[in-house]
């Protein structure tokens, strides 16, 4: 192994035994503060829409930030209607678009997502379970941003990716 990737791995191992210990949100704090401090570009490629034509130093525009300006729906019934997801995964998918994206949210709550299915007769027994194949999924259509408590039913919050974002407008035919 060359001395650059040895350096590498034994940051990786220091930074990985320190931030160990902590919660979630301990954790999300200090590597947030670290990228502030040292100035880190902590921009993620895959996450971005990238436009060949665009100057290195022009801003790019993600996914998400497009589709706040692509079709609107008045309702939730409405997107449901107009996706017509038929898997858990899906309609959990669907929630999570509606709560994100067209209520302009940062991020959505699994509880959340379920009341707004709920409202339409199609609750999840288990949001979580349906959330989980989309989080496992290549590339990820939803992230788990944070979990509140230590037990399997603590409340955990959720954000679209940008392939997440799409999936749903391909299914609302957008």
């Amino acid at each position: 192994m060359n001395q650059i990737a040895n350096d590498e791995f034994e940051a990786f191992k220091k930074v990985h035994d320190a931030l160990q210990p902590l919660d979630d949100e301990a954790r999300s704090r200090v590597v947030n503060s670290v990228v502030t401090l040292l100035a880190i570009d902590a921009h993620v490629q895959s996450t971005l829409e990238v436009d060949e034509d665009i100057d290195d130093g022009a801003a790019q525009t993600s996914t998400i930030d497009a589709a706040k300006g692509s079709q609107t729906f008045a309702s939730f019934a409405e997107l449901h209607a107009a996706a017509n997801p038929t898997t858990n995964g899906n309609k959990a998918l669907v929630a999570g678009y509606w709560l994100q994206v067209c209520q302009d949210n940062d991020s959505f709550t699994s509880q959340s997502a379920n009341k707004e299915l709920t409202h339409l007769g199609h609750k999840i027994a288990n949001i979580t379970a349906a959330l989980d194949p989309l989080r496992s999924a290549k590339p990820a259509l939803v992230l788990q941003l944070k979990k509140s408590g230590t037990s399997r039913q603590a409340r955990k919050t959720y954000k679209l990716s940008d392939a997440g974002v799409r999936r749903v407008q391909e299914m609302i035919g957008g």
